[in-house]
């Protein structure tokens, strides 16, 4: 595996989206290929597109617009989370927190030096599958996502497509080197079924990886009172959740589904992620925990929304008043500076058996 870079960096290739550009688009299966391209001469103009083509094409921008924000199209209602511009920038900053903790590295797993072929599911606005390309021209990468938010201008070795990761899929099988997850809770209703997907379409000897996040807060000190209403955020997500039959607290069984579901060598690391600066050490690692937690709180102060609405309105059946009301409460318990609150991340990853 090649050495990581020197310092953590935005993606050169982050610009800005543009939902109008002209589309070269193809269909396979359950997948819908994306090309974009700005050229308005260009031979693969939206009017040489078949009608089947052109009205995928056009339902995928078709968002829905709820209490203020945008959702995807495609598949409608099957994820939780916003795609607008508010929802991108705070899944970039996510991913630079990320970066962080991690101690800059895109993951884990000790893959080949040279992988051939990758795949990122949920790929979100695609700066982990930007950045892995990047650092790995050797490969070609593919990241799949529901929603077309991704930048125009990618590495040459990258594409995306929109793709629904609990329908069948239709890659090749034992294809991939390497399949890379990040935040998926609350997605799927059969995690064993995926799973199974996964290890068929990795190469024999390929690794799987994931990421997943506490749904939670937690504080050694006893800092977060249970009843508080940063305590009960957590519960009441878990609960749509569980009303939606997708599991949210997904970081507490991955590494035994991934045993259960035959992969070998499987290892799970687990950090805490400060939710504001609280953390005092006068250390490198408190230092960069204490610059965590203050990136993390600008993400919660962004996030906490689009991460709330679309849960607690459909269903737990909430009005939007009732949401920012208690939102109000919640973000008065993250800028205590007494609440030393944090949340739990683990990363899983295994290998795929070299023999049946």
């Amino acid at each position: 595996m090649s050495a990581p870079p020197s310092e953590v960096s935005f993606s050169t290739y982050d610009v800005d989206r543009d939902d109008t550009s002209t589309l070269a688009t193809s269909i396979s299966g359950n997948r819908i290929d994306i090309d974009f391209d700005t050229d308005t001469d260009s031979a693969l103009g939206s009017d040489d597109l078949d009608p089947d083509t052109r009205s995928l094409t056009s339902s995928i921008f078709n968002y829905r617009w709820e209490n203020g924000r945008r959702y995807h199209a495609f598949r409608d209602g099957e994820y939780w989370c916003p795609n607008d511009e508010s929802a991108s920038e705070q899944l970039d900053l996510g991913h630079h927190i990320y970066l962080l903790l991690l101690d800059n590295r895109l993951f884990l797993a000790p893959i080949a030096a040279e992988p051939q072929r990758v795949l990122d599911i949920g790929t979100g606005t695609g700066i982990w599958a930007i950045d892995f390309a990047d650092q790995y021209p050797s490969a070609t990468v593919i990241g799949t996502d529901l929603s077309p938010i991704q930048p125009e201008y990618i590495p040459p070795n990258l594409q995306f497509e929109i793709d629904d990761a609990a329908s069948d899929w239709t890659f090749p099988k034992n294809s991939f080197d390497f399949i890379h997850v990040r935040g998926l809770f609350g997605s799927l209703r059969d995690w064993p079924r995926f799973y199974q997907q996964v290890l068929e379409h990795l190469k024999p000897g390929g690794y799987y990886e994931q990421l997943e996040c506490s749904c939670y807060c937690h504080a050694d000190d006893d800092t977060t009172p249970p009843g508080s209403p940063l305590a009960r955020w957590g519960q009441l997500f878990t609960e749509a959740g569980r009303r939606t039959g997708k599991e949210v607290d997904v970081i507490d069984y991955q590494y035994r589904w991934l045993r259960e579901a035959g992969f070998e060598d499987v290892r799970e690391h687990r950090f805490k992620m400060p939710d504001s600066p609280w953390p005092s050490d006068r250390t490198p690692e408190g230092a960069k925990l204490k610059e965590i937690g203050k990136l993390r709180r600008l993400e919660i102060d962004s996030g906490m929304e689009g991460w709330s609405l679309a849960m607690f309105t459909r269903v737990l059946g909430m009005s939007y008043e009732e949401v920012q009301m208690y939102l109000a409460e919640v973000r008065r318990d993250w800028a205590n500076k007494r609440i030393h609150a944090y949340t739990r991340v683990g990363v899983v990853y295994g290998r795929k058996p070299m023999w049946p």
